[in-house]
């Protein structure tokens, strides 16, 4: 007998757990009078995190597809634009050490690759500004549309910063009023298999027993399912990726009216580096390092020296980081989402975009039965596989090209048994020929396309060989690309609101509905 997949469980609230109901449930409405079923099982006793968090573009799709107001989001999401991210002091460590990875896709990108032209002009631009017009809107304060800009529209390419606590209660409340989801307030106590190893049910204290289909892995770094019940390893990175600590604080503005970056700041620590997001009512901040480079005390001064004067007297929260994941994802019956599939640093935000795609992949490739699970489980670990792998080869990249060797965790991120393979043959090509979309950089959903290569190595200051008569063919269209970067870099200057202005514009009065 064919057994049909129509109870999906999800095992864990938060972003995560959310996220992926809200994604499984909105591709699936239309079979829910049938029987399909979506149950988040959460813990009445278990606190957010709730820090400030930023996101890629592709949660502006997300949150369309399953019919969230942008409007509404951003009033109760403590929600602010983000144009990409700022990095100081990663290459030399001077004070006038920075780059931009904006989120907008150089001029042209994809009828032309404008890096061997920027590098053979050598005109003193950076590699931001001849190519984007983002490096100087975020320089501006500017945000990246306007309030006549249509819900989830843009002007500039945007993301955003939240507060991740509160996206969660936001989501809870959107997935079962207008979704249908059905949420269980019960802790589990215990995981009970079939004979042939599926999870059969949990078993839980306030509610009890809840069977299921499929089970979807919420828990965090507990990993309840997927590593306690089942038995999955977890994969180790720590090898390549140093840091395994956070402090993180929470800093008022000076005044309502101070300036919102709408871009994450990332400066470079002795042995780390500190995340900067602009909330409209806060900042949030923190430090994070390698506890084996730094001590604690000595890692929470140097976040205190950032904070300046109005941090003397804040609370510190510190947080562990395992960098690595799963071995698999997906193992028979149960799939891992968010901290349960695993967790690296957020220097480039990539835990809420890794949701956003496992959750997607898990709605579009909904097992019909039982039988073809395996099938969907295989192909579900093998793109996964390669986006935490790729993941950790751009978080790497940062590291590997500074030039920084004023502390052990500097030297020790350049040697070269700590740089992956597959980063390593890349740089070694990245000396004769720009990154380009013949890079590997051909999936669909790539997370970080060649262009984010281009901006962190160009960034970084690194030197790709050039032969002026292999460019002289693309000369004009090279020209009319950075001509027209330049032109719509002024217009975009002179028609974009100040960050603030807009959030509080879009809180009084909304932005146009879709």
């Amino acid at each position: 007998m064919m057994q049909p997949i129509r109870n999906i469980v999800i095992v864990g609230g938060g972003t995560a757990g959310w996220l992926t109901a809200g994604l499984i449930a909105a591709r699936h409405r239309d079979r829910m009078p049938a029987g399909f079923t979506v149950t988040l099982v959460e813990s009445p006793n278990t606190p957010t995190i709730g820090v400030g968090e930023g996101t890629w573009p592709t949660l502006r799709t997300t949150l369309a597809r399953i019919g969230v107001s942008e409007t509404d989001f951003f009033r109760e999401c403590d929600a602010a634009f983000k144009q990409g991210a700022r990095f100081a002091r990663w290459t030399t460590g001077a004070d006038d050490d920075a780059y931009y990875h904006p989120l907008m896709l150089p001029q042209g990108f994809h009828q032309i690759n404008l890096a061997p032209h920027w590098l053979a002009a050598g005109d003193g631009r950076s590699f931001c500004d001849a190519v984007s017009p983002q490096g100087r809107l975020c320089d501006a304060g500017l945000a990246p549309k306007t309030i006549a800009t249509p819900e989830y529209d843009a002007v500039a390419n945007y993301a955003y910063h939240l507060d991740a606590g509160k996206l969660g209660a936001f989501l809870q409340k959107h997935c079962c009023e207008r979704l249908g989801v059905r949420h269980v307030l019960a802790d589990v106590q215990r995981v009970e298999l079939a004979e042939g190893g599926d999870i059969r049910s949990i078993i839980t204290e306030q509610a009890g027993e809840i069977e299921g289909d499929l089970f979807v892995d919420c828990t965090g770094f507990k990993a309840l399912l997927i590593g306690e019940a089942l038995g999955v390893p977890f994969r180790d990175c720590s090898d390549v990726l140093f840091c395994d600590t956070a402090l993180a604080v929470r800093l008022p503005y000076d005044s309502e009216i101070s300036p919102i970056a709408s871009q994450t700041i990332s400066t470079a620590q002795s042995a780390g580096w500190i995340w900067d997001i602009g909330l409209p009512t806060r900042r949030g901040i923190g430090h994070v390092y390698s506890s084996s480079h730094i001590a604690d005390d000595d890692a929470e001064r140097e976040l205190r020296a950032y904070l300046g004067p109005a941090g003397k007297d804040l609370s510190v929260r510190k947080l562990k980081i395992r960098a690595g994941h799963r071995e698999t994802f997906w193992k028979r019956n149960c799939v891992a989402v968010g901290l349960a599939a695993g967790f690296l640093e957020p220097l480039e935000a990539s835990a809420i975009v890794l949701i956003e795609l496992s959750a997607k992949l898990i709605a579009e490739q909904m097992p019909a039965c039982r039988e073809v699970m395996d099938v969907i489980a295989s192909r579900f670990n093998a793109t996964t596989h390669y986006r935490w792998g790729r993941i950790i080869d751009f978080l790497k990249l940062h590291y590997v090209l500074t030039k920084r060797t004023d502390s052990d965790f500097w030297r020790d991120n350049v040697r070269p048994e700590t740089i992956p393979d597959r980063l390593q043959e890349l740089l070694l090509l990245w000396r004769y020929q720009s990154p380009w979309f013949h890079d590997e950089f051909d999936r669909i959903e790539e997370v970080f396309p060649a262009a984010s290569y281009q901006y962190v190595l160009y960034g970084m200051g690194y030197q790709t060989a050039v032969e002026p008569a292999a460019l002289r063919g693309e000369m004009r269209a090279a020209d009319r690309a950075m001509h027209e970067n330049a032109v719509q870099t002024e217009r975009m200057r002179a028609g974009l609101p100040r960050h603030r202005e807009l959030i509080q514009k879009i809180h009084e009065h909304g932005l146009q509905p879709v």
